[in-house]
């Protein structure tokens, strides 16, 4: 099973500042099809902008994307995982904390990357797959 760190190395970061318009947050979403961004700071990581945040805080309450800022609306709690933290532990904490994205930090806190449940599941269904021809190789010889 490849490592957080091979499943993030290669993949574009991509992010918002707080500061941008919602509006902003979903064409960057959209040009790189991606469910959520990681907002920094600067450098500092300061919350998730996702799908989810859009349709709760902003389409349920009335919002206009145009005028409202990430910041008003971006999840700011942010749970995040290290390079150290194993493909299965981000999984367990996606699963209890009911999250489908966690930001990866390097060991000065930066942000480095993003892997979402689908990388997981990919990666999964990839080791399985292995497995199964690995069997199935074993069986016929």
């Amino acid at each position: 099973m490849k490592t957080l760190k091979q499943l993030v190395e290669g993949k574009e970061l991509n992010t918002v500042s707080p500061k941008h318009s919602v509006l902003h947050a979903l064409k960057i979403m959209a040009e790189y099809d991606v469910g959520a961004l990681v907002v920094l700071d600067g450098q500092r990581l300061a919350g998730m902008f996702s799908e989810r945040d859009y349709a709760r805080k902003v389409i349920l309450q009335g919002k206009v994307s145009v005028y409202t800022k990430v910041s008003e609306v971006m999840t700011d709690k942010v749970v995040s995982v290290t390079m150290d933290h194993t493909i299965d532990q981000c999984m367990a904490i996606m699963s209890e904390k009911n999250f489908r994205h966690l930001p990866v930090l390097d060991e000065k806190g930066l942000a480095v990357g993003i892997i979402s449940i689908r990388d997981i599941l990919n990666e999964m269904v990839a080791q399985q797959k292995f497995i199964i021809g690995q069997l199935e190789n074993y069986i016929a010889s």
